[in-house]
């Protein structure tokens, strides 16, 4: 057993009980249901709208370099400068070295996961440079030290006590400020930043092929200061996130909106087509995108779980998984949580250490239902158990026990010798620990079914 997945049953154990937090995560999670609820009921054929999304994502997968040649060629001819970076250690070194080389002091960034996966923060700070986050939830992780818990809502762990009681003993305010009040004060705060920054850090929702421009979605205003204030824009995406065309927004911008956070809409969509132009009086001077790799290449030759890579991170699916409820989102020690990150990211980070993630769900499909792509989620969790017992990656016990299985499970004179309390006897001997302490085994009947059968044939033949 890893010290990863030590350590992961550990925390599950004790998240799983602590009924405070439990309270939060229902509450948070219940608000967003209902939401959904109301968002889509802006379409009048859903299904129809998502069958459309997953045939255009599966199309870019397919032919996935064309579309990457296709956007860089265009990104390019806007004055945009490509940063191609097969790892996470290659990309924070390029984004690092363009900081330096323009004399960069202080950046302000937006929220982006692919920024928390290269643990830029940490790798800016190292280098003497200032980064600031300016989504507020974010903005609450960061100065608690802490990651983000959710794919969409960072600080969906903490109740506005917990926040205001942060924000007392980090500035001093009132310990009774109201979240209003709160975010009053992290506006502030946050202009000064957008002043003084050099350069602005965001992600991308979608690249867009055929204009060769950066989609980015938002609700609170801080992304688009993030990238028209500060001389110099540096974008991060992954390869996965090409659409083919600016036509394709119109399906994916509603489509996230909904099933994020159950708008039509997020407030701000922006299309950023590279720095500015002459004759326009705001935007960046310079802008970089680097298109990051970091093990999506081999995820991309898994013929099955593949389809993991048409994910617009819309965090739909861990606000249906009943074990990212019970378990939440810093038990996975992941990037990327609930059933999305269980089945990438023991491709991204190793399917030895993080294999356990993909049995850490119990197969009910909610995650597939709502997924607004269409992605088979609980089916490519099997598809991971599968080459992980391939790859040899399971105890010695788990094949002991699955090898008398089999043999036992062939043969009728095995599975009926010794009655319904051998039976018994021999489950509780090699089965109570693996069944878990809270579980209470399952009791074989005294006949078997088979056994019912036969005695039944011989009365009626009697008969």
């Amino acid at each position: 057993m890893s010290e990863l997945y030590k350590k992961f049953l550990k925390d599950s154990e004790r998240v799983a009980f602590d009924k405070n937090h439990r309270k939060k995560i229902n509450f948070n999670i219940g608000k967003y249901d209902a939401a959904v609820i109301n968002g889509k009921r802006q379409y009048r054929d859903l299904e129809l709208a998502k069958n459309r999304a997953a045939y255009i994502k599966h199309k870019v997968l397919e032919n996935l370099d064309k579309y990457l040649n296709e956007f860089e060629t265009n990104f390019e001819r806007n004055g945009g400068h490509i940063i191609w970076a097969p790892t996470a250690e290659d990309a924070v070194k390029e984004i690092v070295n363009v900081l330096q080389k323009n004399a960069v002091k202080v950046v302000v960034k937006s929220k982006s996961m692919i920024t928390e996966e290269l643990e830029l923060n940490h790798a800016l700070e190292k280098a003497g440079i200032e980064s600031v986050e300016t989504d507020l939830g974010e903005y609450i992780v960061q100065i608690a030290n802490e990651k983000p818990y959710h794919i969409v809502t960072p600080a969906m762990h903490k109740s506005k006590e917990e926040v205001a009681e942060l924000f007392s003993e980090k500035f001093g305010i009132p310990q009774n400020s109201t979240p209003e009040q709160i975010t009053s004060f992290v506006r502030e705060k946050l202009k000064e930043k957008f002043i003084a920054a050099d350069a602005g850090i965001t992600g991308a929702n979608f690249l867009i092929a055929d204009t060769g421009s950066v989609a980015l979605t938002e609700n609170e205003g801080n992304g688009v200061l993030t990238y028209s204030l500060p001389k110099i824009h540096l974008a991060v995406a992954g390869i996965e996130k090409i659409i083919p065309s600016i036509r394709d927004l119109d399906l994916f911008w509603p489509l996230l909106a909904t099933h994020g956070t159950g708008q039509n809409m997020t407030v701000y969509n922006s299309i950023i087509s590279g720095p500015r132009q002459n004759g326009e009086i705001d935007g960046p001077s310079e802008m970089y995108l680097v298109l990051l790799n970091n093990g999506r290449t081999e995820l991309l030759r898994h013929k099955e779980q593949r389809r993991s890579l048409s994910c617009i991170r819309c965090g739909a699916c861990l606000n249906a998984c009943p074990v990212y409820k019970n378990i939440g989102g810093y038990t996975y020690n992941t990037t990327y949580t609930g059933p999305i990150g269980a089945v990438i990211s023991p491709h991204l980070q190793g399917m030895k250490e993080y294999k356990h993630l993909s049995f850490a769900s119990s197969l009910c499909g909610k995650c597939t239902e709502v997924c607004p792509v269409k992605i088979n989620l609980h089916e490519l969790l099997l598809a991971n158990r599968q080459e992980s017992v391939k790859l040899g990656y399971t105890a010695s016990s788990d094949r002991s026990m699955q090898k008398w299985a089999k043999k036992i499970l062939k043969k009728r004179r095995m599975m009926d010798f010794g009655g319904g309390k051998m039976k018994n006897i021999v489950l509780k001997m090699f089965l109570k620990k693996a069944w878990g302490p809270r579980r209470t085994l399952p009791a074989f009947a005294p006949k078997s079914f088979n056994k019912l059968w036969e005695e039944q044939r011989g009365e009626k033949k009697k008969s």
